[in-house]
């Protein structure tokens, strides 16, 4: 495995585990799926080069419109839930007092 390869794994999981174990705010758990994406970003960037496939060329593109749409999404929930609720901590998002 190429240090590059490393490079993309361990930040995909590092934000993953950052998603898995520090939920406290609703920002952090979307800074935490953007750097994930980012990080696949990069990878599925790199991955035709390496390969020398232009046919795949176009994937990343899509997913980063996929990304950006995600981004969107979040935000849009965030300034709703601290409208609704006063703050963006997770715990005060509970779906069964909807």
């Amino acid at each position: 495995m190429s240090p590059l390869h490393l490079s993309f794994y361990s930040a995909f999981v590092l934000s993953g585990l950052g998603l898995a174990f520090h939920r406290t705010h609703l920002v952090s758990a979307l800074l935490c799926l953007e750097s994930m994406m980012l990080s696949m970003f990069v990878g599925l960037t790199m991955w035709p080069i390496e390969n020398q496939t232009p046919s795949f060329t176009m994937v990343p593109i899509i997913m980063l419109t996929f990304s950006a749409c995600e981004a969107g999404t979040g935000l849009a929930i965030l300034v709703a839930s601290t409208r609704t609720h006063g703050s963006d901590h997770l715990h005060n998002l509970n779906l069964l007092q909807c």
